[in-house]
């Protein structure tokens, strides 16, 4: 599988390849485009920060006093605090741009004032500190390097050690030499870092980044609920029109065979086994066709399917459904199955002695609400199908609420967002 693609800088330098690349290229525009930038930002920041200057100044000198001094720091403070952002705010918008020299991911420049106004203090305070020093040992290398042509006009002096000849300088520029082949790992490193720095200073994707992930995670979810969904449609289609008609079918035809035996005889009772298997075989077809999807469901809708569900469930049960029209399939199906799973857990665990199915949609939500008069105490942690409802609803990015006290009742409601049409 081949290696995907840096996005950055400093991914770039962990990777071959780097001085074959256009990384190098990119990191010294970036580097190049940092000095006029920060120097246009630093005049706007100086004259903010004049008042501490000439309290620095005439501190020094004794010309202000204490309070004097006090005055003018404030003043300072209020200056950056007050007109700092505003000087920021393009600072920023400008390095969502040049970041992409160096960094290939989107940016989404943070609203917080002073983030940006930090990393506007950075570039004129750190920035030049840094790339000064990494300019000058590029220029000491460069001297290492040329130091043989050099020593011709006098002696090189690099502070602590002076070369005289061209022959003491030989060992010199072959370091020099060997080390500016780093140079360009250098200036990407730098121009990572950089970027890295104003990137966490500046970008707003930690929130943006995650909602935009949630949104595709519920799409997803859409998209394979709807897969199932069909898929259901299909599995119940083919065993209604496949499996059930041939089972029909061979009940007749064992109908059929057992008129032309005689009655009572060993195949006459064979046939009649067969007959009453083939019956029983319907049954629990047609069982789980309904369980997959109630032909009652799709025919009639939900009133209709959940009247039938109360009727067949263990428990007395009453049901209430007050919708304007019907909501979509799938909505539907989730209240359907959330309901018979319900009533079968009240069934199973409750011992309650009735039940209340009611069913609403209000606004752009559908709700489903089970209540019944058993013992009470339910608790999802215990099982009893209560994850299984949750899970269900939560497919069609719904939410369940769950109340049941010790003593009873107990109320499970499931809420489903449904838009009108």
């Amino acid at each position: 599988m081949p290696e995907p693609h840096a996005n950055t800088a400093l991914a770039a330098l962990r990777r071959g390849r780097f001085l074959a690349s256009s990384w190098p290229w990119r990191s010294l525009a970036f580097l190049i485009t940092t000095a006029p930038l920060a120097s246009v930002i630093a005049i706007p920041f100086g004259l903010l920060t004049l008042p501490w200057l000439l309290m620095l100044r005439w501190s020094t000198s004794g010309r202000v006093g204490l309070f004097g001094g006090l005055l003018l720091f404030l003043g300072g403070a209020v200056l950056v605090a007050g007109l700092g952002p505003l000087v920021a705010w393009p600072l920023a918008e400008a390095e969502r741009v040049r970041l992409r020299l160096v960094d290939n991911r989107d940016v989404v420049v943070t609203r917080s004032r002073w983030r940006r106004l930090g990393y506007a203090v950075f570039l004129v305070t750190g920035v030049p500190i840094v790339y000064s020093a990494m300019v000058v040992l590029i220029m000491l290398l460069v001297v290492c390097a040329l130091s043989p042509a050099l020593v011709g006009d006098g002696p090189v002096s690099f502070g602590v050690v002076t070369i005289n000849t061209s022959r003491e300088a030989v060992p010199y520029s072959i370091v020099g030499a060997l080390a500016l082949i780093g140079v360009p790992f250098l200036m990407g490193a730098v121009a990572g870092a950089h970027a890295a720095l104003a990137r966490g200073m500046l970008h707003a994707g930690t929130s943006a980044e995650l909602r935009a992930e949630l949104v595709e995670v519920s799409r997803s979810r859409a998209r394979l609920a709807g897969a199932f969904e069909a898929e259901r449609r299909r599995i119940e289609r083919d065993l209604h029109d496949g499996a059930q008609q041939q089972v029909v079918g061979l009940a007749l035809q064992i109908s059929l065979a057992s008129l032309d035996v005689p009655a009572g005889s060993p195949a006459g009772s064979a046939l009649e086994k067969a007959q009453v298997q083939a019956k029983e075989l319907m049954g629990n077809l047609r069982e789980l066709i309904h369980g997959i999807r109630p032909q009652l469901l799709t025919e009639l809708g939900l009133p209709a399917a959940l009247q039938d569900l109360a009727g067949r469930s263990a428990v007395p049960t009453r049901v209430d459904v007050d919708l304007p029209r019907r909501p979509p399939e799938d909505v539907e199906a989730t209240v359907y199955f959330v309901v018979a799973e319900a009533l079968a857990n009240v069934a199973k665990h409750s011992g309650a002695s009735s039940a209340a199915v009611t069913v609403r949609w209000a606004g752009e939500l559908v709700s489903a609400e089970v209540t019944d008069d058993g013992r009470g105490g339910a608790d999802p942690a215990h099982g009893s199908g209560l994850l299984g409802l949750a899970d269900r609803a939560a497919v069609g990015d719904g939410r369940m609420y769950l109340s049941s006290p010790a003593g009873g009742p107990t109320v499970i409601r499931v809420e489903l967002p449904c838009r009108r049409k």
